[in-house]
């Protein structure tokens, strides 16, 4: 975690400042898993997830954006509603730390140099890359491991949607709820070999703008 914002923080002077409008921030919420052990519900964050990411603001419309995120991922076949999984009895807890690399899209201009509020819906998507190693255990079986999803397919496309307003001329809060569709099956250690897994990320950011006043004009 320490080299990701070392390296966060030593590249951020070298970009130019002159013609675009940046963001720095945080983004704090919740994790929830959708796989082959525990509940399948979309939206339902179990355990704490925290990140710092990067917005470079192309125009009043779309930005850059990268992050990074990490968070304990947990899921457990007794709080499925899922007759068949709730007596297997399988849990999860999966150690999850992703960077993404993508483009967001306002809905609305969202020019940062006027001092009105504003407000726009976002979307995000791009490509994410992720570590996981993960704990199984069913206490009905006695069965116990340790392992890790394969490095080669840890990728994962992010699909993200929030809503986001500025609450000072610099401060900038969203809330967004993002599902991340993974190349492999294997996060949980179990399953069905056929349908890959997901993980979703929910909560808010609070970014920082800096930079001086772009020309959001055609080239």
């Amino acid at each position: 975690m320490n080299k990701i914002f070392y390296l966060f923080f030593f590249f951020l002077p070298l970009m130019n400042i002159q013609a675009q409008i940046h963001e720095i921030g945080v983004f704090l919420g919740g994790s929830n898993f959708i796989g082959d052990v525990g509940p399948t519900t979309y939206i339902s964050p179990n355990e704490p997830a925290f990140g710092i990411l990067y917005k470079w603001n192309k125009s009043s419309r779309h930005a850059y954006r990268f992050s990074y995120t990490q968070s304990k991922i947990t899921s457990n076949d007794f709080d499925s509603k899922e007759g068949g999984r709730n007596q297997r009895g399988n849990q999860i807890e999966n150690r999850l730390r992703e960077a993404s690399f993508g483009l967001e899209f306002n809905f609305f201009d969202f020019d940062l140099h006027k001092t009105n509020t504003k407000v726009t819906p976002y979307i995000f998507s791009g490509a994410n890359y992720f570590l996981s190693n993960y704990k199984f255990n069913n206490p009905l079986t006695g069965e116990s491991y340790e392992s890790r999803t394969e490095r080669r397919k840890s990728i994962a496309i992010p699909m993200i949607l929030g809503i986001k307003s500025n609450i000072t001329p610099h401060l900038l809060l969203a809330v967004e709820t993002g599902a991340r569709y993974t190349l492999t099956d294997n996060m949980d250690g179990s399953g069905d070999t056929n349908n890959n897994d997901w993980y979703v990320f929910s909560g808010v950011t609070v970014t920082y703008t800096f930079g001086n006043k772009p020309c959001y004009c055609a080239e």
